[in-house]
């Protein structure tokens, strides 16, 4: 049973993963949708090991009901998730920032 916090929280991932593929739109070029759909990769694999360990955390607490399986699962999933495009985000707008930098600086064919 502790897939179906996944399953729940599935559709909620899709749109915060649409989102981060598509914005900024620009640039948008193959270095790019790689280190896109790395991080989305990544984001998903770290909230299905972190869903697993919260399921098996209420699993051996005695004292816990059995719905706080699930609940731990589902509050150790996102924020695995949560965690992984956060970190996600702000390395790409620095690696963007610093690759717009560099382009910016280079001289123009025909300038001195």
């Amino acid at each position: 049973m502790a897939w179906l916090s996944l399953l729940l929280f599935l559709p909620w991932f899709a749109l915060l993963g649409t989102l981060f593929w598509l914005f900024p739109r620009q640039p948008r070029h193959a270095a790019r949708r790689l280190f896109d759909a790395v991080t989305l990769l990544v984001a998903l694999v770290l909230s299905i090991a972190a869903m697993l360990w919260g399921h098996h955390i209420g699993v051996v607490q005695d004292d816990a009901g059995p719905i706080w399986r699930q609940v731990l699962a589902v509050l150790y999933a996102y924020g695995a998730f949560l965690a992984a495009m956060t970190a996600a985000i702000v390395l790409r707008a620095s690696w963007l920032a610093r690759r717009a930098t560099k382009a910016a600086s280079k001289p123009v064919h025909g300038s001195p």
